[in-house]
């Protein structure tokens, strides 16, 4: 095996290991919707390094390194957008709730 192919055969598998890594993590956004122990901060940044970053994997030779980033692409939007979609949702549940104390109060209460 040249080292060619073993370099490719080597991104290959990175590329499913890192993937299939970050699945579990939309999944459980997805599902619970909760994001709060992400910054958005950090969120807005991979999202502007990913798109630097596309300038330099637009310079490679179709690979597996395309497929990985644009992964990290996707992932990285989905995330930013669900935290503000979540968070949106759950500012809203907040002020309704905040606006009639006695809908709140029956919450609460009823709340586990």
């Amino acid at each position: 095996m040249n080292y060619d192919t073993l370099a490719l055969l080597a991104g290959t598998i990175s590329t499913v290991l890192f993937a299939a890594g970050n699945v579990p993590m939309l999944v459980k956004a997805l599902r619970t919707r909760d994001l709060s122990s992400y910054s958005p901060a950090n969120l807005t940044l991979t999202n502007l390094g990913n798109i630097i970053h596309w300038v330099y994997i637009l310079s490679l030779p179709f690979g597996p390194i395309w497929l990985l980033h644009s992964f990290y692409t996707v992932t990285a939007l989905a995330m930013l957008v669900l935290y503000l979609r979540y968070r949106r949702q759950q500012v809203h549940q907040t002020t309704r709730r905040s606006s009639n104390p006695a809908v709140f109060q029956t919450q609460e209460m009823y709340s586990v």
